[in-house]
């Protein structure tokens, strides 16, 4: 079982002003991310814009950011798919790559939402690989939510080892933390509480333009300095709320892009960011110059 503790940075996929993959600037965020203190990268996420990449595009980012990361910290690909052969095999080639895990959302289009559907469908993958899968639980984005009965009875497979729980519900999250899984919180607003409550680790998109920040509170909670912790969190709050009631995705790398970190383009069908908008992010990232921790 892989060890995926602490701060897993959900990370961007940098493009140039065309819509292709900037590599050369995949690279050197990695290099940005890892010295910042980052346990983790997932590589090809929800904020790297995964579902307007294409499958070769996503083998390529997980090729050569396997081979940047080394042994510096862990690897986490996404695989997800529509198709059940395709979500096979990209999770074998994650695995060939180097792969530390796997990160596998339910089949969130028409696909089977009760309890057994969904145990086929994990245990299926499963089977076909052994490294670890990381389950998604994000219902506002999929209309399928993990019930807590289905995450125990995942756990018997040999690799759903973990969960990461982006719903934003304190009350499910804790009851989650009361099964046999390993728990990463997904969602941005309710990080500082889910790492008091006791979860392992996180998946923070949000940590793409605070990563010092990121392992900053994640050191401070595993420390017992919560007093520390929330004073720093009082600071990181205005923006994570911004991008999580925002476009999130523009929101987040065009907060990476002003503090350093990234193109801040989007591909299409996303959009970045309206003029009002993009003041108002601002604002609300005015508040992380107070006591850098950089």
């Amino acid at each position: 079982m892989a060890d995926l503790k602490g701060i897993n940075l959900a990370m961007q996929t940098p493009f140039n002003d065309d819509g292709t993959v900037n590599f050369q600037i995949f690279e050197e965020l990695i290099d940005k991310y890892v010295d910042a203190g980052v346990h983790g990268l997932v590589l090809g996420a929800g904020t790297g814009q995964h579902p307007y990449l294409t499958e070769d595009e996503c083998n390529k980012l997980y090729e050569i950011g396997a081979k940047r990361i080394g042994s510096r910290c862990n690897v986490i690909c996404q695989t997800s798919a529509l198709n059940m052969d395709e979500v096979i095999r990209r999770s074998r080639h994650a695995e060939s790559i180097g792969a530390d895990a796997l990160m596998i959302l339910p089949p969130y289009f028409e696909g089977p939402g009760d309890d057994d559907g969904l145990f086929a469908f994990y245990k299926e993958i499963d089977a076909a690989i052994g490294i670890d899968i990381i389950g998604y639980n994000i219902p506002q984005n999929t209309g399928i939510s993990v019930s807590v009965e289905l995450l125990q009875r995942l756990t018997t497979l040999r690799n759903f080892n973990w969960i990461k729980d982006s719903a934003g519900d304190l009350t499910v999250h804790q009851e989650y933390l009361s099964t046999s899984a390993s728990v990463l919180n997904g969602c941005d607003t309710t990080t500082v509480y889910a790492l008091m409550a006791g979860t392992k680790g996180v998946i923070w998109g949000g940590a793409n333009y605070m990563p010092h920040e990121a392992v900053r509170l994640y050191d401070l909670v595993s420390a017992g300095k919560y007093a520390e912790a929330l004073e720093l969190w009082k600071r990181m709050l205005p923006s994570l709320l911004f991008i999580w009631r925002t476009h999130y995705t523009p929101s987040v790398v065009r907060a990476a892009q002003l503090r350093g970190y990234g193109t801040g383009n989007v591909r299409k069908p996303l959009a970045k960011l309206k003029a009002e908008q993009d003041r108002a992010l601002q604002e609300a990232l005015a508040p992380l110059l107070d006591g850098s921790t950089r």
